[in-house]
């Protein structure tokens, strides 16, 4: 690229965050909340563009908002005195964020996973066994990815810590890096890892800690709440629609160069049997992967945080010897990515203390009102939907929107509240899929440097409006005259 790309993509964002704060504030909105909306756009564009690091990005926003003290709760006003050191705690609040914690901490199982050697001998163990294809390798992966999905309410703690280390230990051995053949076969088995995450997140109630919150404020806002097998029911069609697609629609929009062969497998084999039996570090990085999962299934049970739980087995591989403390202070994309997502987490909080999302609400309110009930209905799914775009992660978009929408449906005459609350939740899961930032193991995926920015924006759009009309098209009939019943 050339030095003159490379400052025109470093001043877009610039010119474009200036460009939307000096045109007119909208009516009800202030010009505080104005001045963080265009700062945020900024730093959105930024991420796309990428002109500087991803994490730098994401920081240099927050250190804006900081130095104008714009973001924290009243800021939103214009003409309020916020003090600098709210501005500064309100600014670093994303980096005690669990979910980013457990997000770095899922790099780390990543790494013992390779140090140990374990995840090299499962992943030869897959293609051993399922590698005559690339294909046949992407159902594999999303077949995992289902059967743990109704039991681990952490998608994070199932892809990123879970399946993301043997799914990681595949590529280099067919020759696929992150800087060196990506698409041979790397790229192809990142993206449907984290798009079968996506459905299946969607699929099962258990499966996304944000549904689990999603339902409790649905009942708290005067809505009866859904049944496990009453949302298993409500997205099963579409479930196995998305389910079954996923993997073949990637292999048609994003074809991985080696399609697979039986020489593969055989090499595969060969190679199982160069390492020999398991190494007493292979066995302590299971008995860790147990303890992890049992933990993470039963956290409700045990009353054990899903990011508590990945954190100590981060400690543990230390302790055990699996990996080092240096190995710990040297994975620099475990740390970029903790800089990352904790200001992104801190920048998506801020939308609604300066009120811009009850503004966007408002306006979507009022204007879907005009509309016949189904209309209207349809609206708020696609809006609520769309506006994932503005958030770090899926907990954040359900404490800031869900509550505001069922709010808004409440208004609307002909509305079955109930039935709309049901639809906005089931779109959770599916919705992480539109960008690098949106549900837990997002960024996980996007930090194993296998599918560029650019591919991971442009696939996002497709399968995330794939993933949205096959939803409204396929459930919304589905549950107004078949499915009603078991609600």
């Amino acid at each position: 690229m050339s030095s003159v790309m490379k400052v025109l993509k470093l001043f877009v964002p610039v010119i474009v965050a200036l460009v939307v704060y000096v045109l007119p504030t909208p009516e009800g909105l202030s010009n505080a909340s104005w001045l963080y909306f265009s700062i945020f756009l900024g730093v959105v564009v930024g991420l796309i563009l990428e002109p500087i690091p991803a994490a730098l990005v994401g920081l240099v926003g927050v250190g804006v908002c900081i130095w104008l003290k714009v973001g924290p709760v009243g800021s939103g006003v214009d003409g309020a005195q916020i003090a600098s050191k709210v501005a500064v705690s309100w600014g670093l609040a994303g980096f005690s964020n669990s979910t980013v914690w457990l997000i770095f901490a899922a790099f780390m199982i990543g790494l013992g996973y390779q140090r140990s050697g374990l995840g090299k001998r499962i992943a030869l163990f897959l293609v051993k066994t399922l590698g005559k294809t690339t294909l046949g390798l992407g159902y594999a992966i999303s077949i995992a990815d289902l059967i743990l999905a109704p039991f681990i309410p952490s998608n994070s703690a199932r892809s990123g810590g879970t399946l993301y280390p043997i799914v990681n230990s595949i590529p280099p051995m067919m020759g696929s890096y992150p800087d060196k053949e990506p698409r041979k076969v790397g790229a192809y088995l990142v993206w449907v890892s984290l798009a079968a995450t996506c459905v299946t997140s969607s699929m099962f109630f258990t499966a996304l800690a944000p549904n689990l919150l999603a339902m409790e404020t649905a009942v708290k806002s005067g809505v009866e709440p859904i049944s496990w097998f009453g949302w298993f029911m409500a997205f099963l069609p579409a479930g196995i629609i998305l389910f079954l697609l996923t993997p073949f629609l990637t292999y048609i929009l994003y074809p991985p160069t080696l399609k697979g062969s039986s020489e593969a497998q055989k090499w595969a084999q060969e190679e199982l049997g160069k390492i020999g039996k398991m190494s007493i570090k292979e066995w302590l990085m299971i008995a860790l992967a147990v303890f992890a999962l049992v933990f993470w299934i039963g956290g409700d049970t045990f009353g054990v945080d899903a990011t508590t739980v990945a954190l100590s087995v981060m400690i543990g591989m230390v302790l055990l010897g699996i990996i080092s403390w240096d190995d710990v202070l040297g994975n620099k994309s475990a740390w970029s990515v903790l800089a990352w997502f904790g200001s992104l987490v801190t920048l998506a909080g801020g939308l609604k203390n300066v009120g811009f999302l009850e503004f966007i609400a408002k306006i979507g309110g009022e204007y879907l009102g005009h509309f016949d009930a189904l209309t209207a209905m349809i609206g708020l799914i696609v809006l609520f939907y769309l506006l994932h775009y503005f958030f770090a992660s899926t907990t954040s978009h359900v404490t800031a929107l869900l509550a505001l929408f069922i709010t808004v449906a409440m208004g609307i005459d002909g509305i079955d509240v109930r039935e709309l609350t049901l639809f906005l939740m089931l779109s959770l899961g599916i919705m992480g899929i539109i960008t690098p930032y949106g549900t837990g193991p997002s960024p996980v995926w996007f930090g194993s440097g296998f599918v560029s920015g650019k591919d991971f924006w442009r696939l996002g759009f497709i399968f995330g409006m794939l993933y949205l009309v096959v939803f409204l098209v396929i459930t919304i009939p589905w549950v107004r005259y078949v499915a009603h019943a078991w609600l």
